[in-house]
């Protein structure tokens, strides 16, 4: 059982859920926002993430595990200032969940991503990681984006 559960957002172009697949451990690095980092300090080995794509996917897309917490993420204009933390890949979802149903789905209403959309790590319950995994295995409705 995880102690902590997290949301890790990347813009796929940058690196996607399908390069950690590939790769099968990966350093999340190169964060700098200060509240990110703060959460960033907080994770720990045995950690669940679901990873969230940004961008113009905008959907949650699978599950990683911890396996370092944090350590420096070098920074030659701030030396000691930033961390980053090693993950593995769990498994894909059967199904990307969207931004858009993770908006109307009660179990949710309380997620930190409706919040604070533009924040790359942030803490997340139990019980909201569990309606993630439950949404990916529902058939869901493609919603048309509207910009």
């Amino acid at each position: 059982m995880p102690k902590n559960h997290w949301l890790l957002k990347s813009e796929p172009s940058t690196y996607s859920f399908q390069d950690l697949v590939r790769d099968r451990k990966t350093n999340w690095n190169g964060v700098r926002n200060f509240q990110a980092r703060n959460y960033l300090k907080q994770v720990q080995p045995g950690d669940l993430a679901i990873i969230y794509h940004s961008g113009d996917e905008r959907a949650a897309v699978g599950v990683s595990r911890v396996v370092r917490g944090a350590y420096p993420d070098p920074d030659p204009k701030k030396p000691g200032e930033w961390v980053q933390i090693d993950i593995e890949p769990g498994q894909p979802f059967p199904q990307p969940v969207p931004l858009t149903a993770m908006k109307t789905t009660p179990a949710l209403k309380t997620l930190p991503l409706l919040k604070q959309s533009r924040l790359s790590v942030m803490p997340i319950t139990a019980a909201h990681s569990e309606a993630i995994l439950e949404l990916s295995k529902k058939v869901l409705p493609q919603i048309p984006r509207t910009r």
